[in-house]
């Protein structure tokens, strides 16, 4: 009987980890590019984590754990089969509907629209860099929280997520000066 209590007070490896998944899933197809290449590193990340599921649930926070074994799988994953171009229509994209939560007057098509320009333009930077945005930008951790999280200096996530912005930016502008001069 005690064991059941104990097991009844701490969530298992499963609860925890299908708790992040919406958030990690998300993620993971910024990182990846798209949701096929997503759910790959999503499954590897879960098997990962699996294999060693008392650190991942000692971790103080398991999502920054999880997010930055999604990194290296998707790093790892980008070396191997080299570089895709994101195109117009993700695939798949047709048939599928839109959040409850997230539809509006349009039925989600903005927000999707928005969804598909940050992960092409993710898709721009390193993983390294594309990280930081990940985390700062967008998932709110400061930048020594994000440093933590990814195992570097302060410094260096400072840097990485300077580099992305500038080239982001310089995106935006070519963008803008492209446009206007039609």
């Amino acid at each position: 009987m005690p064991s059941s209590s104990a097991s009844a007070a701490s969530p298992t490896f499963d609860e925890v980890f299908c708790g992040l998944l919406p958030r990690l899933y998300r993620r993971a197809v910024m990182l990846a590019g798209s949701r096929h290449s997503a759910e790959d590193v999503v499954h590897e990340t879960y098997l990962k984590l699996a294999q060693r599921p008392q650190r991942f649930l000692a971790h103080p926070e398991p999502y920054a754990y999880a997010f930055t074994t999604a990194l290296n799988i998707a790093r790892d994953a980008y070396r191997r089969n080299g570089r895709h171009v994101l195109v117009d229509a993700v695939e798949g994209f047709e048939g599928e509907a839109a959040p409850e939560d997230s539809a509006g007057w349009d039925g989600g098509l903005e927000r999707r629209h928005a969804e598909l320009e940050a992960v092409r333009m993710l898709g721009m930077l390193t993983h390294r860099q594309a990280g930081v945005v990940i985390l700062v930008d967008l998932d709110g951790y400061t930048l020594d929280q994000a440093a933590k999280i990814l195992k570097v200096h302060r410094g260096t996530a400072a840097r990485h997520r300077a580099r992305a912005l500038d080239r982001l930016r310089a995106h935006l502008v070519e963008s803008a000066q492209g446009r206007a001069g039609r």
